[in-house]
């Protein structure tokens, strides 16, 4: 997906990590939310309330969610699940990460 369209932006931007990560909330046509952001490049530890869905759009990463050993690469054009109540550690060596977070 590289545009949303008939979509509600909220102005106030999300930054995490100290900047390393920053988003912004979006409202769809029918009320789903989802966020849109970068990482820059960082190892960056997330938690997850609802189940997520990371849609990549740029750059690449590397992926360990909760419970597992082994990393895994992921490019844009990729995704990859997180479930809700959980968590995930990310990677971004070079350049920046663009997503699309899908919630629920």
């Amino acid at each position: 997906m590289t545009q949303l369209e008939n979509v509600t932006v909220l102005a106030a931007s999300n930054v995490y990590f100290d900047g390393k990560c920053v988003s912004h909330t979006v409202i769809t046509a029918d009320g789903t939310r989802k966020s849109v952001g970068v990482i820059l490049p960082a190892a960056l530890t997330f938690s997850t309330g609802a189940p997520e869905t990371m849609e990549l759009t740029a750059g690449t990463c590397r992926v360990r969610r909760a419970g597992e050993t082994d990393w895994t690469g992921y490019a844009a054009g990729d995704s990859f699940d997180v479930p809700g109540d959980s968590s995930f550690e990310i990677e971004v060596a070079d350049g920046q990460l663009d997503y699309i977070c899908h919630f629920g």
